[in-house]
């Protein structure tokens, strides 16, 4: 396993990051109990949830499977850096009822309290914001972390779907504030959305916070999915099924596919390694839902893009350009 400091901080983390969002709903308890303890024995040790992960009336029980698997032992808790996040409304369908969301000194506080019984442990690592939350000043945000710290509960705190002026308002409100502020942002990169690269990451980079992506394969779009539909019979869902009735989308994926297979790599693979590649990326979030699909992604933290493929990937999929020329000049 590769590691890596995580942003300026000292903390050293694995340049994968398990995320578990699909704990629960999709995969079940002893399932994703062998996937965690599968993760740690491969050295991954970074471990992302949220609050409101297992969705609708089963908020919450992505940190209770978390939970019972840390205390199976065995120094899992000890070797495991924990992210989880707060934002999202907990209340329960019919049941909704004031200061049970978004980032008020108020819910912030039960939240970690609720997230910490859950999970079964006295910390968190990375408290992460998930969501900018324009009712709530940054003081007050920073004077509930503080607290926080101070009780401790929570390390370090993160965010998750900022613009770069929410990365830039948020430190510079913790800096007069004497704190250490954002440590991390969690966002939307991958090779087919790069928008990130305007404002987000350099944003980051300035302020010294680590960049963890999410959806590295775009929803599978970037997992091969024409050649599985091809080849196995398997029609794309969802989001992927949206997207290749674009045809524009569609010959953009097959010139990616027809790329990596002209080399000999595999597409998830390669959207991971590609990610590996960017300046500031701590790690992208994989999320399995089986154990197949953890050890895919662990291949490539192995693989070496050359620069031939590098320059096919930045041409299918060109990013936006650097901040303000890509728009100003």
């Amino acid at each position: 396993m590769k590691y890596t400091q995580l942003g300026r901080t000292g903390l050293k983390v694995s340049r994968l990051v398990l995320g578990t969002m699909n704990f629960g709903p999709q995969t079940d308890e002893p399932t994703s109990h062998g996937i965690l303890d599968a993760a740690l024995d491969a050295g991954l040790n970074f471990v992302d949830t949220a609050n409101v992960y297992g969705w609708g009336e089963n908020k919450g029980r992505t940190e209770e499977i978390i939970g019972t698997w840390f205390a199976n032992g065995g120094g899992r808790r000890e070797k495991t850096v924990l992210a989880t996040k707060v934002y999202g409304s907990m209340s329960r369908e019919g049941e909704t009822w004031p200061n049970e969301d978004r980032l008020s000194a108020l819910n912030v506080r039960r939240a970690v309290d609720a997230s910490l019984k859950r999970l079964q442990t006295d910390h968190i690592d990375v408290y992460q914001f998930h969501h900018i939350d324009r009712r709530t000043p940054f003081e007050e945000i920073w004077q509930a972390v503080d607290v926080l710290i101070q009780q401790g509960k929570i390390l370090y705190a993160g965010s998750s779907n900022f613009p770069g002026y929410k990365i830039a308002q948020a430190n510079e409100t913790a800096a007069r504030r004497g704190m250490v502020g954002l440590v991390s942002e969690q966002c939307l990169y991958n090779l087919s959305e790069r928008r990130a690269e305007m404002e987000v990451l350099p944003a980051a980079q300035e302020y010294g916070l680590g960049v963890i992506p999410w959806s590295p394969l775009h929803g599978g779009l970037l997992g091969g999915v024409i050649k599985k539909e091809t080849e196995g019979g398997r029609r794309a869902s969802g989001r992927a099924a949206d997207a290749l009735a674009d045809s524009k989308t569609r010959a953009q994926l097959q010139a990616y596919e027809d790329l990596l297979d002209k080399h000999g790599l595999e597409p998830g693979e390669t959207a991971l390694a590609w990610l590996l590649t960017r300046p500031g990326v701590t790690g992208p979030i994989v999320g399995p839902r089986t154990a197949e699909q953890l050890e895919s992604a662990l291949r490539a933290l192995e693989l070496e893009l050359s620069q031939e493929v590098l320059a096919g990937l930045d041409e299918i999929f060109p990013g936006p350009g650097p901040s303000p020329e890509a728009f100003a000049w």
